[in-house]
């Protein structure tokens, strides 16, 4: 078999589009555990008008197909200049990647991408990721098949693994992801007494649904102290701060997103959000004005989410280990244990092994439980350049 047996086909029209759109739900026709993501989610990466990171930046899309003419595989790529200028390298993306079980078809959907990175002057392309934030679509699945994925995270064939690894992608960093249940293990009750070492100059209150713009500017600023640290992390404007929250508001559950002070100063957070992936698989996709009006009642009215999506946990540096992650925690455990609600569990994603001090506090502080791993690729144009992983958090290799 040879390559010549594939054609590449860039996306260029909007038959093309739903091709490519289309593809995951042939690859994984049967899996129960895959989760159709909405067409629009997706396509606001693509969409110059949506995604910032077209300012200074590409992005392309291509599909493969077979001697019959049918879509085997698909692919994009993309860079944004000031996000590769941070990398040791200059260091585009490609991500999305779907692919028949097939090395040749994969191979030629991967050099398609790194020959296109290299004639736009990149050194080496990560994948498979997002042209976008790192909190979505971000690494290749490599433990956890069995479970459901979480809103907007990879999910993929156990064979994915070794079609970029047989490329020659190596592993630049693992995000691990964990499971927190509420009385799955008398461990969890530990963090009543670390919660108990902290005095009254400390407190965790829920989020105030009727001060956003505080609440936006408590989160920034706890941000930018636990994770600008990172290098290629930047530091979140306030702009950026309040529009997340904006586009968050209508599936916030105000009862479980937390703040924690110390002498009325944010020192953490822990951002939690019903998981959209347990109602949305049913819409195929589509999400117009019948799938909007179906998501929320069945999130606001029949509260039929059981899981929550923890999307980011962040404690000031300065305040680790003295309980604070405890406290939040004990907030959460009040809340599942003792009230009648829906939820049955906590995932919490996107925790860098780059990150050890994280893991641990999630691992010895949260009482949280490994549950899946994602990992992040990276591939060196130049074969003879030495391969280096992520530093660790707070390690810079270049200003």
């Amino acid at each position: 078999m040879n390559k010549e047996k594939y054609v590449l086909q860039e996306v260029t029209t909007p038959a093309l589009v739903r091709e490519w759109l289309d593809l995951p739900k042939r690859i994984y026709k049967g899996n129960r555990n895959w989760v159709c993501p909405l067409d629009q989610d997706v396509e606001e990466v693509f969409d110059p008008a949506r995604n910032e990171l077209f300012a200074d930046g590409e992005a392309i899309r291509w599909v493969a197909r077979d001697g019959r003419g049918e879509v085997v595989g698909r692919i994009a790529a993309f860079y944004n200049r000031e996000k590769a200028a941070l990398e040791e390298q200059p260091t585009g993306g490609c991500g999305f990647f779907e692919s028949i079980d097939d090395r040749q078809a994969a191979d030629l959907l991967f050099d398609a991408a790194r020959m296109w990175l290299a004639s736009r002057g990149m050194e080496a392309m990560d994948g498979p990721i997002n042209f976008g934030q790192r909190r979505d679509w971000w690494g290749l699945l490599v433990e956890g098949y069995e479970f459901q994925p979480l809103y907007k995270n990879p999910y993929n064939p156990p064979y994915y693994k070794e079609l970029f690894e047989g490329y020659g992608f190596r592993n630049y960093f693992n995000q691990n992801s964990y499971i927190w249940r509420v009385n799955a293990s008398e461990a969890n009750k530990s963090i009543f007494a670390r919660a108990g070492r902290l005095d009254a100059s400390y407190h965790v209150e829920n989020i105030d649904m009727n001060n956003l713009e505080e609440a936006a500017e408590n989160f920034r600023v706890i941000y930018n102290k636990a994770w600008a640290l990172f290098s290629g992390v930047k530091p979140m404007t306030r702009e950026e701060a309040l529009e997340m929250v904006r586009e968050m508001k209508p599936i916030i559950d105000p009862r479980i997103i937390f703040f924690a002070y110390f002498n009325e100063e944010p020192i953490g957070f822990f951002i939690t959000v019903p998981d959209l992936n347990r109602l949305i698989g049913k819409f195929n996709g589509k999400f117009g004005l019948w799938q909007k009006l179906r998501l929320m009642w069945d999130l606001k009215v029949r509260r039929s989410c059981d899981r929550i999506f923890g999307i980011i946990f962040g404690i000031a540096p300065e305040f680790h280990g003295k309980g604070v992650e405890s406290a939040i925690m004990v907030k959460y455990y009040e809340f599942l244990e003792m009230t009648k609600n829906q939820y049955k569990s906590m995932e919490l994603a996107w925790i860098g092994d780059f990150n050890p001090v994280m893991n641990r506090m999630i691992e010895t502080y949260v009482c949280a439980t490994k549950h899946k791993m994602h990992t992040t690729y990276r591939y060196l144009f130049d074969r003879e350049k030495e391969f280096r992983r992520c530093p660790r958090l707070g390690v810079k290799r270049r200003e």
